[in-house]
């Protein structure tokens, strides 16, 4: 921003100076029309050619300063691209975790339910055979 101000007043303190000198330098010199339009016309090519130097420097700095921003833009992206994607690795790897402990603990207790219904029915089976017994030596 600063070089962009810098370069604008440099611009407009030589075009202000070439013309204020150049008509300094027309008041004082006696020449005829002819060679005072001629004068005219020289000064007017050169502050031209300068002019359209300084347009060209700027233009360079204004592309140069683009490309630096897009870069800077790009190498942005990059970067949140990346810890973005690390991010959903790292989601990715803490739910596999939860999946495979979910999982160990549903087997686990699929086997305790198994292991204890084959009790629960050995002792009814247990309990109605004593019944069954009793009731046969009752009768």
């Amino acid at each position: 921003m600063d070089d962009n101000k810098t370069t604008k007043g440099l611009l407009l303190g030589f075009l202000t100076g070439s013309v204020v000198g150049a008509a300094i330098a027309l008041l004082y010199a006696p020449k005829s029309g002819r060679e005072f339009r001629n004068d005219i016309r020289l000064k007017k090519d050169e502050l031209m050619d300068d002019t359209t130097e300084y347009i060209q420097v700027a233009k360079s700095k204004a592309t140069n300063l683009i490309n630096e921003g897009k870069r800077k833009s790009e190498e942005l992206i990059s970067d949140a691209k990346k810890k973005a994607s690390s991010l959903i690795d790292d989601a990715n790897h803490v739910l596999n975790d939860a999946k495979v402990k979910a999982t160990g603990t549903i087997d686990t207790t699929k086997d305790m339910i198994s292991s204890e219904s084959g009790k629960i029915k050995d002792a009814f089976k247990a309990g109605i055979e004593a019944y069954n017994e009793e009731k046969r030596k009752s009768s």
